[in-house]
């Protein structure tokens, strides 16, 4: 099966020569993704990566970078972090039902990561409540994902922290 995902990377001043990158990228196996290095200093690529299912076909992604780019430093694996909108396309409805959902279920309608103007939930949380309320066809190939992407960013920004703190923090959680 065909999973499609981003992998979004802060490059260092030796990756950042985009001929050379984009060369390396090609030769480490990353052939089946597009390759955005628009932005200085920032890396984006897009792929649609056949595989078993969707954690083996990140994982992979991420080990042909690291091949190409090791000084590269990761910062998202998406889709992860969405708003209300990304998540009314996903699941093929307005972007006002989406609200209408949030607003009639606040008890069981996901948290949200950041809540403010603009509010960002993590996707996989989103797609696993409209999916326990039925009624909607949601494609599973984008729930995987989702649910890896999640994982993924979870643990990068879970590694920030000394351990120490995270076990301190995890008492007040």
């Amino acid at each position: 099966m065909d999973y499609i995902f981003t992998l979004k990377y802060q490059l260092t001043d030796e990756s950042c020569d985009p001929g050379a990158l984009v060369e390396r990228l090609g030769e480490a196996g990353c052939d089946d993704a597009l390759v955005g290095i628009g932005q200085p200093g920032r890396l984006a690529l897009e792929f649609t990566r056949e595989a078993a299912d969707a954690e083996t076909a990140v994982h992979s992604a991420l080990d042909d970078v690291r091949r190409a780019a090791p000084s590269a430093r990761l910062i998202e694996v998406a889709p992860d972090w969405v708003g209300l909108t990304d998540v009314a396309n996903i699941a093929g409805v307005s972007r006002q039902n989406m609200r209408k959902l949030m607003l009639a279920h606040p008890g069981s309608f996901p948290a949200p990561v950041h809540e403010g103007s603009t509010s960002i939930w993590h996707l996989a949380d989103v797609l696993a409540w409209l999916q326990a309320r039925g009624g909607y066809s949601l494609p599973g190939d984008v729930m995987e994902v989702a649910r890896v992407a999640l994982k993924i960013n979870v643990a990068r920004e879970g590694r920030r922290l000394p351990r120490a703190a995270s076990k301190a923090l995890a008492a007040l959680i």
